[in-house]
């Protein structure tokens, strides 16, 4: 049988709800009570080892996910098999895109995550209700619009050492979003998904990284732990300062 408890508004939310770390940050946190319990009641929460593929590009969608924990690495595939990391995802973000049957990209775990599913048919409905959840989702499609565009001009315009600081900041400031510390994490890729996202070679990645490393912009250990020593001091060597 579900438990539940009053919140402070006496509202009835489901517990698992109320414990959930991405609701207030994520799509449920425009939700109503009743809301939540309807959705509640199909939603699913599941862990995902590394490499594990959350939906491939061109199969038809059947659900969406909240990213609940980890990061969700988005990739594009040519018809000659070739593939590009075009996005990564985090914790509270909404994995999907309403009404649209077909996923576009390939979703793919890229460290042990956990997501919480919800049949697309029962999210559609909430959407075509509930105005304020489906600006939610056009706030988060413009987000990533611009970021898209930010990451463009990365990778159009600047050098190997300010992409690599930038993929530095980008994870350091999104990949724990509950944790007020941003200097200490680790790497949710290899160094061979870096250098496919950010166009360079391994071996440029790797002298970026040693170079990062010897000016005491970056501290590595076990090459994917890492700690930044003076956040301000990342922007610059990224080119945003």
């Amino acid at each position: 049988m579900e438990v539940r408890r009053k919140d402070i508004h006496n509202s009835d939310i489901p517990l698992v709800c109320q414990a959930c770390e991405a609701r207030h940050g994520g799509v449920c946190g425009v939700l109503t009570a009743e809301q939540l319990t309807e959705l509640n009641k199909h939603s699913t929460r599941h862990r995902l080892e590394s490499g594990t593929e959350v939906i491939g590009q061109g199969e038809t969608v059947v659900h969406y996910s909240n990213i609940m924990r980890g990061v969700v690495k988005l990739t594009k595939v040519m018809a000659d098999g070739r593939q590009q990391i075009v996005g990564l995802q985090f914790a509270p973000d909404f994995l999907g895109r309403p009404f649209i049957e077909e996923s576009a990209i390939t979703a793919e775990a890229a460290t042990d995550s956990e997501v919480c599913n919800f049949p697309r048919n029962v999210l559609d409905r909430l959407v075509k209700k509930t105005p304020e959840l489906e600006h939610k989702l056009h706030r988060q499609a413009l987000k990533e619009l611009d970021e898209a565009r930010d990451w463009m001009l990365t990778l159009g315009r600047k050098t190997a050492q300010e992409k690599v600081a930038s993929f530095l900041y980008l994870i350091a400031v999104h990949i724990d979003p509950e944790s007020v510390d941003m200097s200490t994490f680790d790497l949710p890729l290899s160094r061979a998904d870096i250098a496919d996202f950010l166009g360079l070679t391994i071996e440029t990645v790797s002298r970026q990284f040693t170079k990062l490393r010897k000016e005491n912009v970056i501290r590595i250990e076990n090459n994917r732990h890492l700690t930044v020593p003076d956040m301000d001091r990342l922007m610059r060597y990224a080119g945003n300062d």
